[in-house]
């Protein structure tokens, strides 16, 4: 069977929404998933203000509406039925100018039947915010222009506070708030492996969640280490879209893979084009050798999972293909703390047997280390 283009690595995902969706595209293309959710999110409802927000706009309805994200859109139309202000509401929000932050938001609204296009959206707060300081905060009667602003989880980036001081009249509409889950513990299983490179790549969705995970690694004590696995390619940092990428480069977390679409399976598919490209293809003992994160397939045999340590002892190898690499140089690379020598002997003698009919292309030289001798 061919291998699938994630199969032999391993994505560490942070969601807590729609996390089974992604873990099942991951999954389809091979992958193996940890799941480790960074965030919680806590509708607001009945006593969280949305009621009174609600109301507000019923009573006096606006001529602009900001909607932030698809989850606020569905949440926000959700908590109004719930509380028997959902025809009321959409007959306030029907006659005002639409905005959304993002496509996502975009479709939501159009699938909530709202309106049947969105006229400006942008995945930035920073545009909606520039545009909204080249129009007149005061409309033809004179009045200040009315809108409402749907907060995202963290506060909409202080858009509302932003137009307020512009001169607009803002109803700032919360619907949800995103926290730290209540059991840290997989997040921090997760953090620790990106810290250790025990995972080839991480996934966040939102870009409150990287300042969470980010939270939970200082937290630990590991920053340092998630920094420098990250910064050294060893752990891919897969961003759904512009604005987690953003945070993510601004928390020191590097080597980003971002589709060009702002969209989950857009997201996984990007991740799998990438890392396609990272198998490598090997010629050892004439026999064709393919290595593809943990997996490696000798000629038409079935692949055969390498533990971490063989995994890292070959890629070495292969990064120098002939050149003799000392058990000294190994230990560094791959253990790094105190292990003897031995564990180098060991380990290559498993990866030998993994190679089966190419594990003699492993060659020791002696008093001097091994080779990867290739052809």
């Amino acid at each position: 069977m061919p291998l699938g283009s994630l199969s032999g690595f391993t994505v560490a995902v942070t969601a807590d929404r729609r996390s089974e969706e992604q873990a099942s595209l991951i999954a389809r293309r091979g992958g193996e998933v940890m799941h480790g959710p960074v965030i919680k999110t806590l509708p607001l409802g009945d006593e969280g203000g949305t009621r009174e927000a609600t109301q507000a706009l019923i009573d006096d309805p606006p001529d602009v509406v900001v909607f932030s994200t698809a989850l606020g859109v569905r949440g926000w139309f959700s908590a109004a039925a719930g509380l028997g202000l959902e025809e009321e509401l959409f007959a306030a929000l029907a006659p005002a100018e639409v905005v959304a932050r993002g496509r996502k938001a975009v479709g939501a609204i159009v699938s909530a039947g709202l309106v049947d296009d969105v006229p400006f959206s942008s995945p930035t707060y920073q545009a909606i915010l520039d545009a909204f300081t080249d129009r007149s905060p005061v409309g033809r009667d004179g009045a200040p222009v009315r809108v409402a602003v749907q907060l995202d989880g963290e506060d909409s980036g202080g858009l509302h506070r932003h137009l307020d001081d512009l001169g607009f009249d803002v109803v700032a509409v919360p619907v949800y708030r995103w926290l730290l889950p209540d059991d840290l513990a997989p997040a921090e299983r997760v953090v620790g492996a990106v810290a250790d490179g025990r995972v080839d790549a991480i996934s966040f969705t939102s870009a409150h969640a990287v300042a969470n995970f980010v939270a939970i690694a200082r937290a630990a004590g590991v920053l340092d280490q998630v920094r420098a696995s990250c910064r050294s390619g060893r752990v891919a940092v897969v961003c759904v879209g512009p604005v987690t990428a953003a945070r993510a480069a601004s928390l020191g977390l590097d080597q980003r893979i971002e589709p060009t679409q702002p969209r989950l399976g857009a997201m996984v598919a990007r991740l799998a084009a990438e890392f396609d490209s990272r198998a490598v293809e090997l010629s050892l003992d004439r026999v064709p050798v393919r290595v593809q994160g943990n997996l490696v397939r000798v000629g038409d045999a079935d692949p055969v999972a390498l533990t971490e340590r063989e995994r890292s002892v070959l890629e070495v190898l292969s990064e120098r293909q002939g050149a003799v690499i000392s058990k000294q140089a190994l230990l560094q690379r791959v253990w790094q703390d105190d292990s003897d020598e031995h564990a180098v002997e060991v380990t290559v003698g498993r990866l030998r047997r993994r190679l089966g009919p190419a594990g003699g292309s492993i060659e020791t030289v002696m008093r001097r280390g091994y080779r990867l001798a290739t052809g």
